[in-house]
């Protein structure tokens, strides 16, 4: 069956066009834009008419997942956001919008980069939005009162991916914890001058994903053992795939997510 416009989409409905543009916007109809014009499938828009009908929200995060990948591969950061506020509203943390939403979003566009299915462009578009979402997202997770202590957040020099850290700096702040996040590519006497000079320092989390990371991770864990040796230094990210990688490495500990990061560091506080 052919493809219909937002305006015949709207009449089918019997809502304005506008109305049905914001459904694409938030993910809620999927769309796809040829030439300039959003075109929209019959299937997809009978879909709506029966959520719509009911007045049902999708509650399971994996449709919230595939209208944010939506709006990611379309460079719409506004439909992207409505998408998360849709799941915020909807009762989700903002712990679950980093667990459930975005980070499978980015986990299946990397896979559809990497089997070829999306342009570098693309996959970068995508990437770039959620760098924005997650700047937004940041000051939902801020802790009032005392704080437990600060952690350095890093990755190993080479590495270029910024959001997993981004999002484990935030998990932790939402756990009461200072963080210095350092961002992506952190060359290793730079960071050592920042563990050094932190009087308040309770553990340094270091995140990569690149391949062949171990040599970089390990100047990393040996300098700043050297320079802070009381202080525990715990690695994550897919370039370490479990705990006995991360021995292996010399590290003290292994997250697996941003989660798993805020356990170690909690249990090294006691």
């Amino acid at each position: 069956m052919a493809t219909m416009t937002l305006q015949e989409a709207a009449d089918q409905l019997g809502v304005h066009y506008m109305t049905v543009y914001r459904y694409v916007r938030l993910g809620r109809l999927p769309a796809e834009k040829v030439g300039g014009t959003w075109e929209v499938d019959p299937a997809d828009l009978e879909g709506l008419r029966r959520g719509h009908d009911r007045s049902v929200r999708p509650k399971r995060s994996a449709d919230w997942t595939k209208r944010l990948e939506a709006r990611l591969l379309e460079g719409d950061e506004a439909g992207a956001w409505g998408v998360l506020e849709g799941a915020l509203s909807s009762g989700s943390a903002p712990a679950d919008v980093y667990t459930d939403l975005i980070g499978p979003a980015l986990v299946s566009v990397g896979e559809k980069w990497h089997a070829g299915k999306l342009s570098i462009a693309e996959e970068h578009l995508a990437t770039s939005v959620v760098l924005r979402l997650v700047g937004r997202m940041g000051p939902r997770f801020a802790r009032k009162g005392r704080t437990k202590g600060a952690v350095v957040v890093t990755t190993p020099p080479g590495e270029r991916h910024v959001i997993p850290s981004l999002m484990v700096a935030d998990f932790l702040r939402g756990a009461g914890f200072d963080v210095i996040d350092l961002g992506a590519d952190v060359p290793v006497d730079p960071l050592i001058e920042i563990v050094a000079r932190i009087d308040s320092l309770v553990a340094v989390c270091v995140s990569s994903t690149r391949l062949n990371a171990d040599r970089a991770i390990r100047r990393v864990v040996k300098a700043v053992h050297k320079s802070a040796p009381d202080v525990p230094l715990f690695v994550g990210g897919s370039s370490v795939v479990d705990a006995a990688h991360a021995q292996a490495l010399g590290a003290d500990g292994w997250a697996k997510d941003g989660p798993g990061a805020v356990d170690l560091v909690l249990a090294a506080v006691g």
